[in-house]
């Protein structure tokens, strides 16, 4: 969250969620919190969240990042949306080269996420632009296994994410 909102391309972040504990911790970051009215999963929280987007910005292009990128730079994502924003719809596969990371839909371009599992093969299905630039490891590192986490914390972790991971190293080393 913290790196997102420190991309200068960021206008402003929004979270889809019910609780209230994530709600609090992220306002507090700076985050615009919407209820998961449609409580029907990840797909539709994104759709909603960039329908609230619009409405009070009818032009605005939207994105959806992952929240599990503890490795997130504000640069690298700041090339992501720079070579996004050429595109009606463009996305980003996962380190694994199967899943998602990033969807954006430039504005006036419908919004169509399909997150979850082979989701790489479905957006590029969809029609949205594959992003192929070097050098944004840090966008497309999402952490699903203790792997993926190591990976992470090698790139380099933010400032929330390193605390939490030092007061468990205790636990990792035993």
């Amino acid at each position: 969250m913290a790196a997102a909102l420190a991309c200068p391309r960021v206008r402003d972040v929004v979270v889809v969620t019910d609780d209230v504990v994530a709600a609090a911790a992220l306002s507090a970051l700076g985050a615009r919190i919407v209820p998961d009215a449609p409580g029907a999963g990840l797909n539709a929280a994104l759709a909603h969240g960039a329908r609230s987007v619009r409405a009070l910005r009818p032009a605005a292009a939207v994105a959806a990042l992952n929240a599990d990128l503890p490795a997130l730079r504000p640069g690298e994502l700041a090339r992501v949306l720079d070579f996004a924003s050429a595109f009606p719809s463009a996305f980003l596969r996962d380190a694994a080269g199967i899943g998602t990371t990033f969807l954006t839909a430039a504005g006036g371009a419908e919004f169509r996420p399909v997150f979850g599992g082979p989701s790489g093969a479905r957006h590029l299905a969809s029609g949205a632009v594959e992003i192929a630039l070097p050098g944004v490891d840090s966008v497309r590192r999402d952490v699903d296994t203790g792997e993926d986490l190591r990976v992470a914390l090698a790139l380099g972790v933010g400032p929330h994410t390193a605390r939490i991971a030092a007061v468990c190293a205790p636990v990792r080393d035993r």
